[in-house]
C-alpha cells in the first residue's frame, strides 16, 4: 500500500475530514496520512482505540513513536494521558490498549534502527523558551539526537516563526490554526515537506501549538528497505 509515497512533493491532509478505517484488531481504527507497506510498513497515522480495545503483545522491530491525542493510552509501563509524546526504539516491546479510549498521532518504522532511547515525556507539563528571534513564539525541545530533531512551537496569535528544513519536515497541529504557503491548517492537520524547503508559518487569530519533526526524511530510502527485509 502507498499513500502519500512521493517524499519529493509536498504533503497535506486534514485528517478531521478523513473516515476510520477499521484495523485487524477489533475496536482499533486508523486514518493513514502517509504509508508505504502493508500491515508492516513505514507509516504514519491517526489512531483511535475504543474503551476497552487492545492490541495483542508485540515488538517494535523498526521503533514506534506517538502523540496522545485524546483520552489515555495505557500498556505495561504506564497510562499516558492526552499531551503524552513516547518514543519506542526498534526492538521495543508492549501490549497497548486504552480502557477508556484513545486517539493517537502514531509513526512506524521512522528510527535509526541502532536507537535505544526511551522517551515519555508529558508536554502539557514542560516548559517553554521563548524563541530569541520570533516575538510571540516559544520552544519547547522534546528530542534530537544526530539525525533528527523533535520541537512543540508555541504560537501567539498571528505570531510568525520560519522553519528552515534543508532535511525535510513534518508538522503536526495540536491546538489552534496555521498558515504555511497556500495552506490554512487546523487541529489535527498534517503536512510534509521534502528536503531543502523553508516553512513560513504564521498562527491564527487564536494561536496555535504545533509539533515539529526535522531531519528524517532524508533516511527514507533506508527506512522503506528496512521494512521490505523485516
Amino acid at each position: 500500500m502507498k499513500i502519500a509515497a512521493d517524499f519529493s512533493k509536498r504533503a497535506v491532509v486534514h485528517s478531521q475530514s478523513l473516515e476510520w478505517i477499521a484495523s485487524p484488531m477489533a475496536g482499533v481504527n486508523r486514518k493513514p496520512l502517509d504509508r508505504v507497506g502493508g500491515e508492516v510498513a513505514r507509516a504514519t497515522t491517526i489512531v483511535s482505540y475504543d474503551p476497552g480495545s487492545e492490541f495483542s503483545a508485540h515488538v517494535h522491530t523498526g521503533g514506534e513513536e506517538f502523540i496522545v491525542l485524546e483520552g489515555v493510552f495505557q500498556d505495561e509501563h504506564g497510562s499516558f494521558p492526552a499531551g503524552s509524546y513516547i518514543r519506542n526504539p526498534p526492538q521495543s516491546k508492549h501490549q497497548p490498549g486504552s480502557e477508556q479510549g484513545c486517539v493517537m498521532l502514531v509513526k512506524l518504522w521512522q528510527f535509526q534502527p541502532e536507537d535505544r532511547t526511551h522517551v515519555r515525556l508529558q508536554m502539557n507539563k514542560m516548559g517553554q523558551v521563548p524563541s530569541p528571534n520570533n516575538k510571540g513564539v516559544s520552544i519547547t525541545p522534546l528530542y534530537k539526537d544526530e539525525f533528527e530533531e523533535v520541537t512543540l512551537l508555541h504560537f501567539d496569535a498571528t505570531s510568525q516563526y520560519i522553519v528552515e528544513a534543508p532535511s525535510g519536515a513534518e508538522l503536526f497541529i495540536l491546538e489552534g490554526s496555521i498558515q504555511e504557503g497556500d495552506d490554512i491548517l487546523f487541529k489535527n492537520s498534517w503536512l510534509r515537506t521534502p528536503v531543502n524547503t523553508t516553512l513560513t508559518i504564521k498562527a491564527g487569530k487564536n494561536g496555535a501549538k504545533v509539533w515539529v519533526k526535522s531531519g528524517h526524511i532524508t533516511d527514507v530510502e533506508n527506512q522503506i528497505s528496512r521494512v521490505q527485509n523485516a
